[in-house]
């Protein structure tokens, strides 16, 4: 009897046209790795690699199929010449990373002769890029005395501040943020930086980490307050979740006590259409992560269009005006306002795909 097999790629929820998956094993160094290229349509598929201890391989292919399909809109609606991917490294960043299973990982990367071009995400830093670099030259975000735009971290922070304010003006009329409340969930290299945006800003920040060490700095640098109760109890005018993602769901989204959601995690919603919706109908004004987040995009994009971290700045500033139109559009139609982004993202790829070879 011949066992049946059930397809887990080109039926997965996520695949969603997804141009190519590629599974990469080194056996020497331990490397298990996914490669997702979602679309090529506007550019080379550019986005970071992710190292996280998964529960299974599934999960894996979930998270990567669904980072590299958000990266592909993330790039449309920032206005750059880029297709979305993403890669994820099963492993833990903090115990299991070495030099030579970066430099695996970057072998792999190679041989997409520049399909793909990889970046620092979760558990990945700018020291393990150096290694992928000596392997590969598909890679951005390498260190400034490189030549590169070094760590894209505060310019991802700085986008998701910017739509926080954009957020503020059109929830409250105003952009100023004196006095209001955030909890900020996650106070890695992304959610520290922001924390310290929203300090000088004199907003009241809340921060929550699975690294106590983490919240201890939010609090000895930018005196940030530790949040120890579940985020959705919270009491606060924002809640910025700045971790993983999925933490918008059918349990959280009904106690929510925010007016306001914006932050840097990607797929912050479990499920796009649905939770959205939710969202939505209990009146709070939700950021679509793929808009909001794509200042670190915008930044490693300056190493293949040659422009310096301040023109970074500025071109990440457009998203204060991005997400007041999504905003627009999602009052105009009665969407939602992932809805909204999605359609504006897609647009942009459905125009050039119209263009003359």
């Amino acid at each position: 009897m011949v066992e049946k097999v059930h397809p887990v790629v080109f039926s997965h929820d996520f695949f969603d046209g997804h141009e190519q998956v590629v599974f990469c094993h080194d056996e020497e160094t331990g490397l298990k790795a996914i490669i997702g290229i979602h679309s090529t349509v506007l550019g080379p598929a550019l986005g970071g690699t992710r190292m996280w201890p998964y529960e299974s391989e599934s999960a894996a292919l979930w998270d990567v199929l669904r980072l590299s399909r958000g990266m592909t809109f993330k790039a449309s609606l920032a206005g750059l010449n880029l297709g979305g991917g993403k890669a994820v490294i099963i492993a833990d960043s903090r115990k299991d990373k070495t030099p030579e299973m970066m430099r695996a990982f970057g072998r792999f990367v190679n041989s997409l002769s520049g399909k793909y071009i990889t970046a620092e995400d979760v558990g990945i830093k700018e020291d393990d890029i150096r290694y992928v670099k000596e392997e590969t030259d598909f890679v951005t975000g390498i260190p400034t005395e490189m030549g590169g735009s070094g760590d894209p971290s505060p310019v991802t922070a700085y986008g998701v501040f910017v739509g926080i304010k954009a957020a503020a003006r059109y929830k409250w009329g105003s952009e100023e943020l004196k006095g209001r409340k955030v909890l900020v969930q996650g106070v890695g290299n992304v959610g520290l930086t922001l924390v310290k945006y929203l300090s000088e800003a004199g907003t009241e920040v809340w921060v929550q980490d699975v690294y106590p060490e983490k919240i201890r700095e939010a609090e000895e640098k930018y005196n940030a307050r530790a949040y120890t109760g579940h985020f959705a109890d919270a009491e606060v005018d924002i809640y910025s979740p700045c971790a993983l993602g999925a933490t918008l769901n059918d349990e959280t989204i009904p106690a929510l006590k925010c007016a306001i959601v914006a932050g840097a995690a990607n797929n912050q919603l479990a499920d796009e259409n649905r939770h959205s919706q939710m969202i939505q109908q209990r009146g709070i004004l939700y950021c679509p992560d793929f808009l909001i987040n794509a200042g670190g995009l915008i930044n490693v994009y300056s190493e293949i269009a040659h422009y310096d971290r301040a023109e970074a700045l500025r071109r990440t500033e457009n998203i204060y005006h991005t997400l007041l139109d999504v905003i627009t559009l999602s009052e105009k139609t009665g969407i939602t306002t992932h809805q909204a982004a999605y359609l504006k993202a897609k647009e942009r790829i459905e125009n050039h795909k119209k263009i003359p070879v």
